[in-house]
């Protein structure tokens, strides 16, 4: 199946913890102002990719230990994104997920393919970007209003349950 991507990084440290293929959707409805990958807005930009080739490129590097879906706005394509995170979750390997949505945006649209998404996705930084919150304190996001949500425990017990990072 075809994905519409900006790039991918296969060895990033800054999307999640430790080493992470980063695949950054092409695509982006919300544009926000201030946003870091303002390249990744037009849908008709970037390129395609077969999701076969980008589960590939899982397990080539065994210091990589996770998957990280970006943007633009992963939840524009939630079926070719879905294919690959579930091959990352049968290889072992973490899946974060980032999106410009609210999980209770997503929720009450009720869509099947995002829901199954979502399904594959360990922790979910939801929300937009907004300028005037933004923080380089934060953990793994770029402004005080986006999440990290821990999708098992949240799909689980029908409330959000936020990430909690390890004490290093």
């Amino acid at each position: 199946m075809q994905v519409r991507i900006a790039g991918i990084e296969t060895e990033s440290i800054v999307d999640g913890p430790g080493y992470r293929l980063a695949v950054f959707t092409q695509g982006c409805p919300h544009g926000c102002p201030g946003c870091h990958n303002p390249q990744t807005h037009a849908f008709d930009g970037g390129m395609l990719r077969d999701t076969d080739e980008i589960i590939a490129l899982m397990g080539k590097n065994p210091l990589v230990r996770g998957l990280t879906l970006s943007g633009g706005e992963p939840m524009m394509q939630p079926e070719p994104l879905s294919l690959i995170a579930r091959a990352a979750k049968e290889k072992g390997m973490n899946v974060w997920c980032y999106t410009g949505f609210t999980l209770e945006q997503l929720l009450s649209e009720g869509r099947e393919d995002r829901l199954r998404l979502l399904r594959h996705v360990d922790v979910l930084v939801d929300g937009p970007f907004l300028s005037h919150e933004r923080s380089l304190d934060l953990l793994y996001r770029g402004s005080r209003n986006q999440r990290l949500i821990d999708m098992p425990k949240t799909l689980a017990t029908g409330g959000v349950c936020l990430f909690e990072a390890p004490a290093w």
